[in-house]
C-alpha cells in the first residue's frame, strides 16, 4: 500500500505544478492590471504606473514566463505568494480567508456525505416503496435548483422562524455578529448561528447528489453472490447489508466523495457572496474583477492543492475499503 500511495503522491505533485503554472500563465495573458490605473481620474504618470506594477510583479511588459518564475521562486524559497494589486500581502489575505472557506466546506461536506449515503442506502433497500419515491423526488428537486437560488430561498424561512420565536436564532449575513470574531463560548455560539443557513444551502445539494449515486451503487450490490453467502453463514440481513453491502457499495464512491469537496468550492463562491462570508470564493471573484494576476494564481494554487488532497483522500479511502489495494493488487 505504501508504494501505491507514494506513486500517487508523486503524480499529484507533478499535476499540481502543471495546473498552477497553466493557471498563472492564463491569468497573465487575459487579465490587464494596467486597467486600474488607465481608468483612474486623473491618470497617474506612466513612470508611476510602471513602478507600481513592477513592485507587485504584474507589469505586462515582462514576459509571462519571467513573472511566473519570480512568483514560483518566492513561493519555493520564502513561501511568499506575492502582493495584491493594492500592494497588500496575499499570504495575509489567504491566511485570513482560507479558514473561512474550509470551515464552511468541511462541515457541509461531512453532513452531505453522511446523510446522503444513509438516504441513498435506505432508498435502495426500500426500492419502489413510498420512501424511495419521496427521497428520489426531493433529491431531483434539489439538484435542479442552482446553489445560489437555493441559498437565497433559504433566507426567507430563516427570517420567518426568527420572527415567529421573537429573537434571532439563524443569521443570514456575515460570519459573526458585530463585535464578535473571538473564540470564547459566546463567540462560538454566535459563529454557529451564522454558520447554519450557509452550511445547509451547500449540504442540501450534496445530500441530493450523494443519495442518487449511493442508491445506484447499492442496488448493484443487493443481488450479489457475496451478500447471499454472508446471509448463508448466519448474518442477519441488516448486518450483511451494513458490514458487507454498504462497505462494498462505497468503494466506487470514494473518488466522488473526495473530488466533490473541490467542486463545492465553486458553489461556495456564490454562497459566500450571498451570505457575506469573506472566504476564498469572494477573494477569487474580487481578484478577477480587479485584474489581480497574482491573487488569481494563488487561488488557482489553493484549488490545485484541494485537488491533491482530494486525490490522496480517495486513495486512502480505496486502501481502507478495498483489500486488494492493501495487499498490492492492481487497480485500473
Amino acid at each position: 500500500m505504501v508504494g501505491f500511495l507514494s506513486r500517487r503522491l508523486a503524480n499529484y505533485v507533478v499535476l499540481l505544478v502543471i495546473a498552477t503554472s497553466v493557471g498563472y500563465l492564463l491569468a497573465a495573458a487575459t487579465l490587464n492590471p494596467r486597467f486600474k490605473y488607465d481608468s483612474a481620474q486623473p491618470r497617474p504618470p506612466e513612470a508611476v504606473i510602471t513602478k507600481a506594477l513592477d513592485d507587485v510583479n504584474m507589469n505586462p511588459e515582462d514576459p509571462g514566463l519571467v513573472r511566473l518564475g519570480r512568483w514560483a521562486k518566492a513561493i519555493v524559497t520564502d513561501f511568499d505568494f506575492g502582493r495584491t494589486l493594492e500592494n497588500k500581502s496575499i499570504n495575509e489575505e489567504i491566511g485570513r480567508r482560507i479558514w473561512v472557506s474550509v470551515r464552511l466546506l468541511l462541515i457541509a461536506s461531512i453532513l452531505g456525505s453522511v446523510i446522503g449515503v444513509a438516504l441513498g442506502a435506505y432508498s435502495a433497500v426500500n426500492q419502489y416503496r413510498w420512501s424511495d419515491h419521496t427521497i428520489t423526488f426531493v433529491s431531483f428537486l434539489v439538484i435542479s435548483v442552482p446553489v445560489f437560488v437555493l441559498g437565497v430561498a433559504l433566507k426567507q424561512p430563516a427570517i420567518s422562524f426568527n420572527d415567529t420565536v421573537g429573537t434571532t436564532v439563524f443569521y443570514i449575513q456575515g460570519e459573526y455578529g458585530a463585535g464578535g470574531g473571538g473564540w470564547g463560548w459566546s463567540a462560538i455560539v454566535d459563529r454557529l448561528a451564522h454558520l447554519v443557513i450557509p452550511t445547509v444551502s451547500l449540504a442540501l445539494g450534496l445530500i441530493a447528489v450523494y443519495s442518487r449515486y449511493q442508491r445506484a451503487t447499492m442496488l448493484d450490490i443487493l443481488g450479489s453472490d457475496f451478500l447471499r453467502t454472508a446471509r448463508a453463514k448466519g448474518l442477519r440481513r441488516r448486518q450483511a447489508l451494513i458490514k458487507h453491502g454498504l462497505r462494498t457499495a462505497m468503494i466506487p464512491m470514494a473518488t466522488f466523495f473526495s473530488y466533490q469537496f473541490v467542486l463545492m468550492f465553486i458553489g461556495a463562491i456564490f454562497t459566500e457572496k450571498i451570505f457575506g462570508w469573506h472566504g476564498m470564493g469572494e477573494f477569487f471573484i474580487d481578484s478577477l474583477g480587479d485584474n489581480d494576476i497574482s491573487s488569481v494564481a494563488a487561488v488557482v494554487l489553493f484549488s490545485a492543492v484541494l485537488v491533491l488532497l482530494a486525490g490522496m483522500l480517495a486513495d486512502f479511502a480505496y486502501a481502507a475499503l478495498d483489500p486488494r489495494v492493501r495487499t498490492g493488487g492492481k487497480r485500473a
